[in-house]
This record gives C-alpha cells, sequence and structure tokens, in this order.
C-alpha cells in the first residue's frame, strides 16, 4: 500500500488533486496544516487508492480501519457543506470524522458548528490538543438532547394525553404500543379514548387493540362524550387519546382539537413526527400544531429513514423534549422509551 502526498494552498485544492489523481473513493490517511513561505500556508493531504492490494489487509480489519478513515467523495461532500471551517481542525482527524458523520445524518450545519465552537475544537491554541476535544463535542451535543417521559404521574395523578400529528403518521398504532408498554413494564391501569370522527373505522381500530390488551375503549364525538368517557376512566392511572389525523395547513381543524381537548381538561398533547418525511414538512407541523402546547415529541418511522440528524435540529428549533420513537410496525414491539444515549447514537449511527 503506496501512501501518496498532495500539497495544495487550500484543503479543497489539496482534496481536489486526490481526487483526479487516485479517484473519488481514495482513502485520507491524514491531513497536516504547513507553515509556507512567511504568512503562506500550505495543506497536506495524505491519501491511499482502496484497490485490491488495500483489501488484501483483510475484510474484518479493512472494516475497522475505514471506519477511521474518509473517502476523498466523502471530504468533498463536507467541503461543499462547510466550507472553511474544515480547515480550522483538518490535523485533527477523529474531529473531522465526527463532524463528518453529523453533516451526513442531516444535522444543520449551523448546529454542527455550534457543537464544535462551545467545544473549543475551533480554536487555534488548541492545534495540537485532540484528546478531550471529541468528548467535549460529545457532552456538547447531549446537553441539548432533552428527553422527557410523560408518563411519570406526580403524587399518583391521572395522566391525560393526546397524541397529534398528520394522516399516516403513526398515531393509532403508537398509542397501542404505549398502551401495552406503559401496562406490561410500568404496571399502569390504561384507558384509551378516539375523538377521530373523521376516518372511517379508526375507532374499531383502537377497539381492536383494547380488546387484545383487555382495556376499556371509548369513542368520544364531541366534548361531552369526551368529559363523560374521561369520568368512566377515571380509576385509570393513564388515558391514551386518540386524535383525527389532520393536514398541519388546516388551521379550522386544529382549533376544532385545541377547543375539544381544552385546558381545564388538563390534557397534555404530545407531537408526533415521522424521521421518514422531509424536515420541512416536519418543522412546517411542529410550527403549525404549536398552538396545542405539545409537551414532547414522539418520532415515528425511525426504520425508514437513511438519515436521522432531523431530530437534534427540531429540538434546536422548537425546544421540545423527545419522549420516545417507535421503530417499525410490531405492536407492541417496535417502540423505545428516549434517552440521551439512544438519541445521540441514532444520529450517528444512521448515516
Amino acid at each position: 500500500m503506496q501512501i501518496k502526498k498532495y500539497r495544495a494552498n487550500t484543503i479543497k485544492e489539496a482534496t481536489a488533486m486526490v481526487k483526479d489523481i487516485l479517484g473519488p473513493e481514495a482513502m485520507i490517511i491524514s491531513t497536516k496544516k504547513l507553515n509556507g513561505k512567511g504568512k503562506e500556508k500550505l495543506f497536506e493531504v495524505s491519501a491511499v487508492t482502496t484497490d485490491n492490494e488495500t483489501m488484501d489487509m483483510g475484510e474484518t480489519h479493512y472494516g475497522e480501519l475505514r471506519s477511521e478513515l474518509m473517502s476523498i467523495k466523502e471530504m468533498i461532500y463536507l467541503l461543499n457543506h462547510s466550507g472553511s471551517i474544515i480547515e480550522n481542525f483538518v490535523t485533527k482527524p477523529s474531529i473531522i470524522n465526527l463532524y463528518a458523520k453529523l453533516i451526513r445524518s442531516g444535522v444543520h450545519d449551523q448546529y454542527a458548528r455550534m457543537f464544535f465552537e462551545k467545544a473549543g475544537a475551533l480554536n487555534e491554541t488548541h492545534s495540537r490538543e485532540t484528546n478531550g476535544i471529541k468528548t467535549k463535542i460529545i457532552r456538547e451535543i447531549m446537553q441539548v438532547i432533552d428527553v422527557k417521559d410523560p408518563f411519570e404521574a406526580e403524587n399518583g395523578k391521572q395522566v391525560l394525553s393526546a397524541f397529534i400529528g398528520t394522516t399516516g403518521v403513526g398515531k393509532t398504532t403508537t398509542i397501542a404500543k404505549l398502551a401495552a408498554h406503559l401496562m406490561l413494564k410500568a404496571r399502569k391501569k390504561v384507558g384509551l379514548i378516539s375523538i377521530d370522527s373523521y376516518r372511517i373505522g379508526a375507532i374499531e381500530q383502537l377497539k381492536t387493540y383494547a380488546n387484545i390488551l383487555g382495556i376499556p375503549c371509548f369513542p368520544a364525538f364531541n366534548k361531552r362524550d369526551l368529559i363523560f368517557a374521561l369520568k368512566k376512566m377515571e380509576a385509570r392511572d393513564v388515558i391514551l387519546i386518540d386524535t383525527a389525523g389532520q393536514s398541519q395547513y388546516d388551521r379550522d381543524r386544529i382549533g376544532e382539537l385545541k377547543r375539544m381537548i381544552s385546558d381545564e381538561l388538563e390534557i397534555s398533547s404530545h407531537l408526533l413526527l415521522s424521521v421518514s418525511t422531509s424536515e420541512s414538512e416536519m418543522n412546517r407541523a411542529a410550527t403549525n400544531f404549536g398552538s396545542l402546547r405539545c409537551q414532547s415529541y414522539i418520532f415515528t418511522k425511525v426504520d425508514e429513514s437513511e438519515k436521522c440528524g432531523s431530530l437534534i435540529n427540531q429540538i434546536m428549533k422548537h425546544r421540545l423534549p423527545i419522549s420516545y420513537f417507535t421503530t417499525g410496525q410490531n405492536v407492541p414491539e417496535d417502540i423505545e422509551k428516549a434517552n440521551k444515549e439512544k438519541v445521540f447514537n441514532l444520529i450517528l449511527n444512521k448515516t
């Protein structure tokens, strides 16, 4: 395996040279910032091709090595999305690799920069300090990941939770998963209510789940029905309320739902967002459903998304904690209670 070195005035120019000569799949093994004449700065990129000779190292060893390196194609992607910031920590391979993972997973560049700046990774005085910087960056990310368990009642008080979201986001199946989770793991007495009077068969689907779980389920077509159902289940620890799926652009329906679950009923709302949808639609939903004062995010269809960086972006934009995320269609298995480590791993591993 022969190491080739290329020098240029900028890291982008040096990377382009490697691409032209060795190809876009060449692997960067090191980057250096060199002092030129006077105030001139030079950048050196050392790279190797991923040919048969490289693969002869053995698949397992190569796979481990590959995870620590970066292809020229990846570096060019990073330079095109982040610009000259890369030159600030180009001498720290493990740090630049972390930055690349964040960008590739869909984390907005402005947030990635913020984490690195707060950790001191862009400080020239720390240019030779790699130990500890990566840990500080991870700590900064972890600090903004907010999680919440909305079903931990204070002083034994009943928890009333409504689930909000667009059509097809998975509210009914998520409620079924949550009901089973709360019953089997938290030993809670659970009741279900459907206020979805728009979708044909909505109450029947929820009743089917309720019958399987052996718990009560009531329909509520208006506020009077809802109050009646709540009274019938006042001995339950948790009541989960299924709402109609609706467009985030239908302000009239959102207003109608807000009147239905008005403040005096002390019902907390939780916003379901599908990670598989575009981030612009997720953001629009969070904004337009904002009048319902949702208490947490529940991210659905994580298994259908290639990238999960949008989780961080949504937290940063709207400052809501994550309570749960769903990972498949199986009821009740495919749901997980959010914690900081799981969210962080989702962001880094789903790339």
